[in-house]
């Protein structure tokens, strides 16, 4: 009897939990989810072709309009103000994204300090709001403090004024 309810929860453990801790499924889409169809093969090969043109056209330092059309129509502004002037404008600085993929394209050597530089800018804008959170905090704590003293005072004087009353 007992051999058989040991087998029997064997069978169980692999059937149902362990497949669920190799194979965790995860929890059901919210009622208001859409699932989307399945793509064709087609539809696949679209889209991972696009893909890597996408990818590829990022390690170019100037990717050109196609992906960043804001950029362009900046340029051509600027374009016509400087005479046929094709230069980039030198008022924008590349973001922290860039910095940081062109770091990686240099080595280790040029990636160290683009990231160190990016974890201090992180630090101190922690900091800056860690303190502006406390200062904040402290004033709260003080104002709290004067309204319980002044309610605190108003009391008083009103047992006072009661007492003269009655006395």
């Amino acid at each position: 009897m007992k051999v058989k309810v040991v087998c029997r929860k064997m069978y169980n453990y692999v059937q149902y939990d362990l497949k669920e801790i190799a194979f965790p499924s995860s929890l059901p889409d919210p009622a208001h989810i859409k699932r989307r169809r399945k793509l064709t093969w087609h539809e696949r090969f679209l889209v991972l072709k696009e893909a890597s043109r996408l990818y590829a056209a990022s390690w170019v330092r100037d990717i050109g309009p196609d992906l960043r059309p804001n950029d362009y129509k900046k340029d051509d502004v600027t374009e016509g103000k400087s005479n046929g002037n094709k230069s980039r404008s030198t008022e924008t600085e590349p973001s922290t994204l860039e910095d940081i993929a062109i770091a990686a394209r240099g080595g280790m050597e040029t990636l160290r300090p683009a990231l160190q530089r990016l974890y201090m800018t992180r630090a101190s804008a922690y900091r800056d709001a860690l303190k502006s959170f406390i200062e904040g905090y402290q004033e709260g704590i003080q104002q709290d403090m004067e309204k319980n003293e002044d309610s605190s005072k108003h009391s008083k004087k009103a047992i006072l004024i009661k007492i003269q009353l009655n006395g």
